[in-house]
């Protein structure tokens, strides 16, 4: 019987590491090839890791709430095949290979050295040789922990890594700062205590519902609800939030996707939504002000050659996730409504990879879905912009004629643009959304589908 090695797989090249969060089969458990071992969680995605062969499972080597980075051995399975051609059968083991350099949806990736000229490897070893992650050394940029005092964290991961849980409770915890200046012994180890010493949560920083007035029930964020918080509070730290209003008049939209909608499913066996019809769009006007479409690294202009629209997307647990349409300018509206609609489905259905949601650059949110005429949604780090569309709704309208002006009926809508104003500016971010409207307005309603 050959021992196996489960390592954790390479899920993608925006994901570096991933929690351990329930274990479906234990030590001595009969297992199937392709079989749910293990349920993982990254920052957004919760997936599972399938059994490459069929056996029983001999060790595991993570706890559950435990960080793994990718390429690690999570466990061992005691399979059918030969022991010693085990490490050259690729079938029989999970992706090994680690992506050295990463990021994720809630963190970017900035190459942080002394002299900003460090390649990956620099990046995430010290002069030491200890290793840390890209994700470790993204937040602690973020967090604005120097090299010194991250290099004092005490790691809890394979041969003392330092994982994110570990940073994250370091930051949840008194800080020390590390300074070079000669200080005493017994500050040094004062400091040196604090550091080392794990974070425990405070018994008595527990709310109680006798703490409230009032009848209450306390109850705490699952994880992705902590993820969403934290990248909300970052976002509006991070941008100086500028919110521009336009009204458009779509009928001809309304008309048009009544026209064709029953044939579209019958064809396509799938719904047309007014979603890639918008996408499409904001598509356009990005191509007419691609200076909305970057990102902004320091003092520095990151221009985006590719268009990834992020489409926010609300779960059945009441969480956001923002899936991206990658490459959305190569698509044409037929294209767009598939994509839009898989992408929809498969995130409601927790069954997204990490990287179908990385990597955007630019972001729409439909508040009308939730009978919402306007709003003024935050910008999805690190992007510069952010669309929210309202309801479509029926209003009395002046129609212009040659003959002259006349009050109808007709569908309008309120686009509300967010954008970052560091580096987008009124008149840049006005005239984008107005552009969009105008592709809206101007929308063929005899096109074909």
């Amino acid at each position: 019987m050959a021992q196996i090695e489960v390592k954790l797989p390479k899920m993608g090249e925006s994901v570096a590491e991933a929690t351990i969060t329930t274990w479906l089969k234990q030590v001595g458990e009969e297992i199937e090839e392709e079989e749910s071992l293990v349920e993982i969680a990254t920052d957004k995605v919760d997936s599972e890791v399938p059994s490459p062969v069929s056996g029983v499972i001999q060790e595991i080597f993570f706890n559950e709430g435990d960080v793994a980075q990718v390429g690690d051995v999570i466990a061992t399975i005691s399979g059918e095949g030969d022991e010693s051609n085990s490490d050259a059968e690729p079938e029989k083991t999970i992706d090994t290979s680690v992506p050295v350099e990463s990021e994720t949806i809630e963190t970017n990736l900035l190459s942080e050295t002394n002299n900003g000229s460090a390649t990956g490897d620099e990046i995430q070893r010290n002069s030491n040789g200890k290793f840390f992650s890209p994700l470790v050394r993204s937040i602690a940029q973020k967090e604005g922990i120097a090299q010194a005092e991250l290099e004092q964290i005490t790691g809890t991961g394979l041969n003392d890594r330092v994982t994110k849980k570990d940073i994250l409770n370091y930051l949840s915890g008194p800080r020390v700062q590390a300074t070079t200046t000669v200080q005493s012994e017994t500050k040094v180890d004062q400091a040196q205590a604090k550091v080392t010493a794990p974070v425990q949560a405070d018994p008595t920083s527990i709310p109680k519902p006798e703490d409230f007035s009032g009848n209450v029930e306390i109850e705490e964020m699952d994880r992705m609800r902590k993820l969403i918080a934290r990248h909300m509070v970052n976002s509006m730290s991070t941008s100086p939030h500028v919110t521009s209003y336009v009204e458009a008049d779509v009928t001809s939209i309304v008309q048009w996707r009544n026209k064709v909608k029953t044939e579209f499913q019958k064809r396509e066996g799938e719904k047309l939504t007014y979603t890639p019809i918008f996408i499409e769009a904001v598509i356009k006007a990005i191509k007419d002000f691609p200076m909305v479409n970057v990102s902004l690294q320091g003092d520095y202009i990151i221009k985006k050659k590719d268009v990834n629209v992020g489409m926010a997307t609300a779960l059945p647990s009441g969480n956001l996730i923002v899936p991206v349409i990658h490459h959305a300018d190569q698509l044409n509206l037929m294209g767009l409504a598939k994509r839009v609609n898989d992408l929809a489905t498969r995130a409601r259905n927790n069954e997204l990879n990490p990287d179908e949601i990385a990597n955007g650059t630019y972001t729409v949110t439909n508040v009308g879905t939730f009978g919402n005429v306007m709003g003024t949604p935050i910008i999805n780090q690190p992007q510069v912009a952010i669309l929210a569309l309202g309801s479509i709704r029926k209003v009395p309208a002046v129609i212009e004629t040659p003959d002259g002006d006349f009050i109808g009926i007709r569908h309008k809508m309120y686009l509300s643009h967010s954008y970052d104003h560091r580096i987008v500016d009124g008149a840049l971010g006005g005239m984008f959304v107005r552009r969009v409207a105008d592709y809206l307005e101007s929308f063929d309603v005899n096109r074909e589908i």
